[in-house]
């Protein structure tokens, strides 16, 4: 399975798609925030150049054979993706769900962003989650009600649902495109598949929290009430805040498709 791209399917479902989902629910704002500004959008190189392996890189995608059609420009590639990744969740989900403009550079961003401290809503690939985080309790003594986690099981399925070897060909004849958006964030000498194993790892290491999970309210938003908590990355809180179960099952998933990747079930 190392030469394989069937690891892909974590990093789309799991960490792009399905977390995505989890980022933000809709919650009610004192200001109204100002329109998001336009996403960068650097002048892309027609032909897409071929992303080239380097001692540095950890895990390559093997390139597309000679014989595939060309892929778009950077900034034409929207169709092209929603054609390959519409069918794998759906139409209706598709359009009901994803945000169709920039979707490879919000998909990328998004990942990037996880291990850190927030994450841009405007940047997001998918529309917010309707409805508010479900609570126990009034007052100084509120915590994350068990009934919060059901808000997401829909999405936990989703990503278990996906047909992988679909998904892996999508992924791989737009990788090109995926990497020169990582290099866009920032990351010239980065490797974008690199980044995705990390973040993989780091969401792992989400650490299990006991229960019940007090949250105080200092303005309009219910933070965790414990520091230690509340100072994790933007991912790590998500893994948290969508119950025990439901991170089990995201876990699962992406511990196979990490011991297919490296080779090493630890």
């Amino acid at each position: 399975m190392k030469t394989s791209t069937r690891w892909l399917l974590a990093v789309l479902v799991l960490v792009a798609i399905a977390l995505a989902f989890l980022l933000f629910e809709q919650r009610p704002e004192i200001v109204p925030p100002p329109p998001p500004a336009p996403l960068a959008a650097a002048p892309a190189p027609d032909p897409v150049p071929a992303v080239p392996a380097t001692p540095n890189v950890r895990f390559p995608v093997a390139e597309q054979p000679a014989e595939a059609p060309p892929l778009p420009a950077l900034d034409q590639s929207d169709t092209s993706l929603r054609k390959g990744l519409a069918p794998l969740v759906g139409s209706k989900n598709f359009n009901d769900w994803f945000i169709p403009k920039d979707l490879i550079r919000r998909i990328v961003a998004t990942v990037d962003n996880l291990p850190r401290q927030s994450a841009a809503r405007r940047l997001m690939p998918v529309r917010s989650m309707s409805g508010l985080m479900v609570v126990t309790g009034s007052g100084d003594e509120v915590a994350l009600s068990p009934e919060n986690s059901a808000r997401y099981l829909p999405f936990v399925t989703l990503a278990e649902s996906v047909d992988s070897a679909r998904l892996v060909e999508v992924y791989a004849r737009h990788y090109p495109l995926f990497q020169q958006a990582y290099r866009e964030l920032g990351f010239p000498q980065g490797y974008f598949n690199d980044r995705l194993i990390a973040v993989i790892d780091h969401l792992l290491a989400t650490p299990e929290v006991r229960e019940p999970i007090v949250l105080v309210q200092k303005k309009v938003l219910y933070q965790f009430a414990d520091p230690a908590l509340e100072s994790l990355s933007a991912g790590q809180k998500i893994m948290i805040r969508i119950g025990k179960v439901n991170a089990a099952r995201l876990k699962v998933k992406l511990r196979e498709i990490r011991a297919q990747v490296t080779g090493n079930p630890d």
